[in-house]
């Protein structure tokens, strides 16, 4: 069974689910207050109200659903920046999205990021 019912993966002549969507579990933390309206690497304005987020090699307008694997929630969120920048955190996300997920006041929580493959 899979957590990550967002996913939108391509079936195959078989109805099989292809190769294309690819998963990472790991810890994620979501950007401080001091971030609202500051430019992103992509050139977007951070917003906090957006389900947006950092990772360090997704290219921007990756849509990569996030997992709160305590919880179950799922929030698909659009890469448009770069981060985190220690190897502790897989992603970092806006905090609109650590909201829906359910760990925003708590710092970081474990979760799995699934994303398509195919164009990355």
């Amino acid at each position: 069974m899979f957590l990550f019912l967002k996913v939108h993966a391509q079936e195959d002549e078989t109805g099989q689910q292809s190769a294309d969507v690819r998963t990472k579990t790991g810890i994620a933390t979501y950007y401080a207050k001091k971030f609202e309206g500051r430019k992103t690497t992509s050139g977007t304005k951070y917003r906090a109200h957006k389900l947006t987020a950092a990772h360090r090699s997704l290219p921007f307008g990756t849509v990569v659903t996030v997992t709160n694997l305590k919880n179950g929630k799922s929030v698909d969120v659009v890469v448009n920046d770069r981060g985190p920048f220690t190897k502790k955190y897989i992603i970092d996300i806006s905090e609109s999205a650590a909201k829906k997920l359910g760990f925003y006041k708590k710092g970081e929580s474990k979760v799995e990021i699934a994303y398509n493959t195919s164009g990355v």
